[in-house]
Formats: structure tokens, C-alpha cells, sequence
């Protein structure tokens, strides 16, 4: 999952080197999103993952967008300044989106055929995984590696070594997922893919509730993963404070999601998916509130990014586990993929808009209106607790 943000994470370089206005910049990450889209679907529609090994679905992908990754590093150093240069960049960066929809939604699949109950549990643990793999570009950025590359590398800038040891540690999980990693017991029946069943995600009540809050979630999350890490660097800059500690709070505000992951998967099988998942929205939601108005106090704005990197991300697997639990048995991955491109889609916008923002009305209103999001999903999440069918989440735990 280090592909995802390999790019996002070095901005300020790709920015200098290549000239890159905060809109295009926006759609290093946009384009990963509208792949991975893709990829989802045309997985969904193919039926890839019941004709074909998901483990070795989960190998081939993440060597496939390791590849398309790394050959953004062997462009020449001024490709990117044009129209078509920066146009085989974003193909490349959708490309790498599509191979990872073959790896992250596998992966959710795989773990849930080795669990029956626990599944909360679980999925969140994995999804603890995608958040720490995310953010590790960030810490790679805050390590000297100027002086690494123009030592050992010679013309290879650090951006470049960034992105290459992205490439390589999704390589490395190729090899993992090819040789170590099986199916569980708890396969489910193959099913197909059933455009029909596309209404009723929408239409039956407690599946609507159940998706407005992944998207209402969905709206914070992917931006502030994008934004929140040069919020700090523009804060830690302007302090006088060193770009290397930026990095690591950047990578801190990321990967902390990875923990908020794992707690929330524990308490959410026991106290209710419905409780989880507004309680997570109320606090990053607030965060959202608040974070950019801390521009100049990098200390305080640091501890805000923190929590906030905790909560925005702890409800994520429970809301994809509420709809494997409220859908009709027969059509789970239908409903999950519907799911996922829909909120996938929505990410898009959100990038997009937080830039556009901050540079009319600042980093407050930037980061403000993220908070819009939470208050749909809390909305209808509490919506969904008060209903007859709650009771089948988590073992009766609504």
C-alpha cells in the first residue's frame, strides 16, 4: 500500500522540478483513486477473484503496481513540465490504482475466509495494515535522503528514491502473498456480479443508512491522508521548525490510523458497530473543526493531527463488515463493491476541493468543510441503530 501516497508524499519536490500548480498536484492522488475505481469494478464485473486464485490475484497486482510506479522514477528529470509528460504520469498513478483495487479489497477477502467471528476484529487489523502502508511514504521523506542520492545515486533526486522504495516494498509483497499467503476455510459461495441488486444497496433502508455513513466517512478520510501532512509541513516551515520533523508527524498522523484500526475492530464486535462508528466521526469530525486554525501553533496542531489521524480511519472496516452483515448472502460482493466505488468516487472531489480552498479562504475553511462529512454519517448511522435490522451487525451488537 506504499504505492498510494509515494507520489503524494513528495509534492514539494515534484512541485519545484516539474512546476506543478496545487491542482495538478491534487491529481497524483486523484488518479489513483479513479483507478482503483476501475479496477474494482471491472474485478467485480469479471468475477476475477472466484475464477481465479486470490492470493495469486493479490501477488500479480502488487507486482503490476509496482512496476507501473516505478517507471515514473526512470522519466527524465524535466517530463513532467509538460501537458503530455504529466499525462503518462497520471496513467501511470491510474494504472497503480488499478493494480491496487487487485490487493486491498483481495486482502479484505482473504481475511474474511480465515473468520467467522472476530471478522470486526480482523478486517480492522488489516486495514491497520493499508493505513501503516500508506503513510510510510511520509516517513521515508523525513529521512537525509538528499544526501543519500547525491551521494551513492549521483542524478537521482530523493524523490525518486521514494518512489522506487515504494515500488520495491510492494514487490516484496508480492513475493509474501505468492509464497505465504492462503485461503482460509470460510471461502464463501461464488457469486457473480448482479447489476440488479445495484438499486436495492440504495434502496433497502438499513443498507442506504449503512452507506451514507461509509461515504460520509469517506469524505474526510482520503483528503485529510492527502492534506493533513502539508498542513504540518506548511505549520513546522513557518515555526522555524526542521521539514524532517514535519514528515514524521505527517507519517505519525497517518499511521496512528493503524491503531485506531485495531481498537475500534475489538470494541466494535463487542459494544455495536453503529456506537463505533459515530463515536470515530464525532472526534475526527470535531478535529476537522478545528485543525487548520492551528496553523501557527505546530505543537498543538501536531497533538489535534494525531487524534485525528486515530479516529479518522478506526471506523473504516466496520463500515464495509455492517454491509456483508445487512446484504442478501448472495450478493456480498456486489454490495461491497458498489460500496467502495462509490466512496472511492467521492474521494475525488474532496482532494480536489481542499487546495481550491485553502488557497481562496485559508487552511481553516480548507479542513472545515471535511467535517461535513462526519455529520451526514453520524446522521445516518444513528438512523441505522434505531432499526429492526441493526440487530444482525456484530452478533446482535448494533
Amino acid at each position: 500500500m506504499a504505492l498510494w501516497f509515494s507520489a503524494t508524499a513528495v509534492t514539494p519536490a515534484l512541485k519545484s522540478s516539474w512546476g506543478l500548480s496545487d491542482g495538478a498536484v491534487a491529481w497524483l492522488t486523484i488518479s489513483v483513486q479513479l483507478g482503483f475505481v476501475i479496477g474494482a469494478l471491472a474485478s467485480a464485473v469479471l468475477n476475477l477473484s472466484d475464477r481465479f486464485s486470490a492470493p495469486w490475484i493479490m501477488a500479480c497486482c502488487a507486482l503490476g503496481g509496482a512496476g507501473f510506479n516505478f517507471a515514473i522514477c526512470l522519466a527524465p528529470p524535466d517530463f513532467g513540465q509538460s501537458a503530455a509528460g504529466f499525462a503518462v504520469v497520471m496513467l501511470l498513478r491510474m494504472l497503480t490504482g488499478i493494480m491496487l483495487a487487485g490487493v486491498y479489497p483481495t486482502g479484505m477477502k482473504l481475511m474474511a475466509t480465515w473468520f467467522i467471528r472476530g471478522r470486526g476484529l480482523a478486517i480492522g487489523v488489516l486495514v491497520g495494515a493499508l493505513t501503516l502502508g500508506s503513510a510510510s511514504p511520509h516517513l521515508l521523506t523525513a529521512f537525509p535522503l538528499e544526501m543519500f542520492s547525491s551521494q551513492q545515486l549521483g542524478s537521482w533526486p530523493a524523490w525518486r528514491v521514494v518512489m522506487a522504495v515504494a515500488s520495491a516494498s510492494a514487490g516484496a509483497a508480492a513475493i509474501i502473498a505468492a509464497i505465504f499467503v492462503g485461503t482460509g476455510p470460510h471461502l464463501p459461495v461464488a457469486t457473480q456480479f448482479d447489476w440488479s441488486y445495484f438499486a436495492r444497496v440504495w434502496t433497502e433502508p438499513a443498507l442506504r443508512r449503512a452507506n451514507f455513513g461509509y461515504l460520509g466517512h469517506m469524505f474526510e478520510l482520503y483528503a485529510m491522508w492527502a492534506w493533513a501532512p502539508q498542513l504540518l509541513l506548511a505549520s513546522f516551515e513557518q515555526a522555524g521548525w526542521s521539514a524532517a520533523s514535519a514528515r514524521l508527524a505527517g507519517f505519525a498522523t497517518v499511521g496512528i490510523g493503524g491503531a485506531g484500526c485495531v481498537l475500534a475492530g475489538f470494541i466494535a464486535d463487542r459494544v455495536g458497530r453503529t456506537w463505533t462508528t459515530i463515536a470515530s466521526l464525532i472526534i475526527s469530525g470535531g478535529c476537522a473543526l478545528i485543525a487548520g486554525s492551528l496553523l501557527h501553533q505546530p505543537a498543538l496542531l501536531t497533538a489535534v493531527c494525531l487524534v485525528w489521524g486515530f479516529a479518522v480511519v478506526a471506523d473504516s472496516a466496520q463500515f464495509s463488515a455492517a454491509i456483508s452483515e445487512l446484504c442478501d448472502p448472495r450478493f456480498v460482493g456486489t454490495a461491497l463493491t458498489i460500496q467502495t466505488c462509490a466512496g472511492f468516487l467521492l474521494t475525488t472531489l474532496t482532494i480536489r476541493a481542499v487546495p481550491a480552498i485553502q488557497a481562496a479562504w485559508g487552511w481553516h475553511a480548507a479542513f472545515a468543510i471535511l467535517a461535513l462529512g462526519p455529520l451526514f454519517g453520524i446522521y445516518h448511522m444513528a438512523k441505522l441503530r434505531s432499526m429492526r435490522e441493526a440487530s444482525k451487525m456484530a452478533g446482535g451488537n448494533k
